[in-house]
C-alpha cells in the first residue's frame, strides 16, 4: 500500500457539483456557451462590489509592502480583529474583541478547523438534511461521524423527533447552516428556540457541552426582511464559521473567521484547540492583503438584490411549469422536488435540454434537485421554456 487510499478517493472522485460544473464547460464548446443552462455551481456572479477595489487600491497605495504581503500572526492581524470584533458588536449586539477571532482561508478552512479542535476519535456530529456534501468528508478526515438528521420536506424546517432521536452521549456538535445551501431556507426564531432548548437539556442529561457550529456564508443574502436569528444570542456553546465569499463576491480570495464568544465553555482550551488544529492543518495566516481589505470594508453594504429577483423569477417559472418547491428565503438556491423519484435520472434528462442541475441526494435528501441561481437574470430567463418543455415531457409519458 503506497498511499492513504481514502485520499486517492477523494482526489479522484470529485464532487458531483464540479462534475456536472465540468460537463457544462466541455459542451459549452459543443453549442456554444449561451446555449449551456447552468444552475450547478454556486459561484457568485455579481462583481465585487466597488468599495471593494477602492479599498484594494487604498492599501497597496498606503502600506509598504512587507505591511500587505508579509506574514501576519496565525489568528490575523490585531487591528484587523479588532475592526471586525467592532462591527460584529454594533450589527448584532453581542460583546466580542479581538480575542474572540480567529482568522481563516473561507468558510471551509473555518468549519474544517473548528471539527478539528472539536473532534475526539468516535465523536458525532450532527446535520440536517438538506446540507452541504463537504460537512461528511470534513468531519471524517478529523476522525468523526457524520449523523444526518432526515429533512422536514414541506418546509425544510427541523424535524425534532428526528433529531431528538439522533442525539447521543457521542455527540460533540451540531451544524447549522441558515440561509441554507441547497433549499434556501432560513430557520426561524421559532426553530432556532427549540432547537436550543432541546440542546441545553441534552448537555445536561450527558454531562458534557454540545457545541453548535453555525455555518454562515450567507448571512447577508436573506429576502422580504426575512430575520437570521445570530444564535451566539440563543445558545452560549456557539462557534460561528463565517466567509466573506458570497456577501463580498469574493470566493476566489479564501478570507473568513471563526468566532468564539466568551461564553463557550472552557474558552482559553477551545480557542487554543482551534489554534492547534489550525496549525496541524497547515493554516499559516488567512490571506494579508485581504485581511485588510475586510476590515476597511466590514460596515459596507453590497448590493444583492439581484440575487432576490433571480429567487423569485426561477421560483415562479418552475411552480408555473408545475414543480413543487419550498419558496426560498435567502442564499441563492432552489431546491425543488424532481419529477421522478431517481433524481440522478431526472437531472440526466434535463441534460438533454441542456439544463445543468444538481441531484439533492448529494445533499441527503433524494427525490430533489438544487439549482444555483447566482447566474444571469437573462439566463434565467430563456431557460424557463426549457424546464416548461422538461415537465411536459414526464406529462406525456
Amino acid at each position: 500500500m503506497m498511499v492513504a487510499e481514502k485520499m486517492v478517493e477523494l482526489g479522484t472522485k470529485k464532487s458531483t457539483i464540479r462534475t456536472i460544473f465540468e460537463f457544462g464547460q466541455k459542451r459549452a464548446q459543443e453549442v456554444g456557451r449561451e446555449n449551456i443552462f447552468d444552475f450547478s455551481l454556486g459561484n457568485p456572479n455579481i462583481p465585487a462590489p466597488p468599495f471593494i477595489k477602492q479599498a484594494i487600491l487604498d492599501i497597496l497605495e498606503e502600506c509598504e509592502p512587507m505591511e500587505i504581503h508579509g506574514y501576519t500572526v496565525a489568528p490575523g492581524d490585531p487591528g484587523v480583529r479588532t475592526a471586525l470584533s467592532k462591527s460584529i458588536n454594533n450589527r448584532f449586539n453581542i460583546n466580542i474583541s479581538e480575542k474572540n477571532l480567529f482568522l481563516t482561508a473561507g468558510a471551509a478552512a473555518a468549519i474544517t478547523v473548528t471539527f478539528k479542535a472539536l473532534c475526539e476519535e468516535g465523536d458525532e456530529f450532527v446535520a440536517f438534511a438538506p446540507f452541504f456534501p463537504e460537512y461528511r468528508c470534513f468531519v471524517e478526515s478529523v476522525g468523526g461521524k457524520l449523523t444526518v438528521v432526515p429533512a422536514r420536506i414541506e418546509d425544510f424546517q427541523i424535524d425534532f423527533d428526528a433529531f431528538s432521536r439522533c442525539l447521543s452521549p457521542r455527540t460533540k456538535a451540531v451544524i447549522v447552516n441558515s440561509p441554507n445551501n441547497p433549499s434556501g431556507v432560513v430557520y426561524s426564531l421559532e426553530t432556532i428556540q427549540k432547537l436550543t432548548d432541546l440542546l441545553r437539556e441534552r448537555e445536561k442529561e450527558f454531562g458534557h457541552p454540545i457545541f453548535l457550529i453555525s455555518d454562515e456564508p450567507y448571512r447577508e443574502i436573506a429576502y422580504d426582511g426575512v430575520e437570521v436569528p445570530y444564535l451566539t444570542k440563543y445558545y452560549r456553546n456557539t462557534i460561528v464559521c463565517y466567509s466573506y465569499s458570497k456577501s463580498f463576491s469574493l470566493p476566489g480570495e479564501r478570507i473568513g473567521y471563526i468566532l468564539v464568544p466568551n461564553e463557550v465553555a472552557d474558552f482559553e482550551r477551545v480557542y487554543g484547540a482551534i489554534a492547534g488544529a489550525a496549525r496541524v492543518l497547515t493554516h499559516v495566516n488567512a490571506p494579508s492583503l485581504f485581511q485588510r481589505v475586510i476590515a476597511r470594508c466590514a460596515d459596507m453594504k453590497p448590493d444583492l438584490s439581484a440575487y432576490e429577483k433571480n429567487g423569485k423569477l426561477l421560483y415562479q417559472g418552475l411552480t408555473e411549469a408545475g414543480f413543487t418547491c419550498v419558496r426560498p428565503q435567502g442564499a441563492f438556491y432552489l431546491f425543488p422536488r424532481a419529477l421522478e423519484q431517481d433524481d440522478y435520472a431526472f437531472c440526466e434528462r434535463a441534460r438533454k435540454y441542456d439544463l445543468l442541475l444538481v441531484p439533492g441526494t448529494d445533499f441527503g435528501c433524494p427525490g430533489h434537485f438544487r439549482a444555483a441561481y447566482c447566474v444571469k437574470t437573462e439566463m434565467i430567463e430563456r431557460s424557463l421554456p426549457l424546464f416548461r418543455k422538461l415537465a411536459e415531457e414526464y406529462r406525456c409519458q
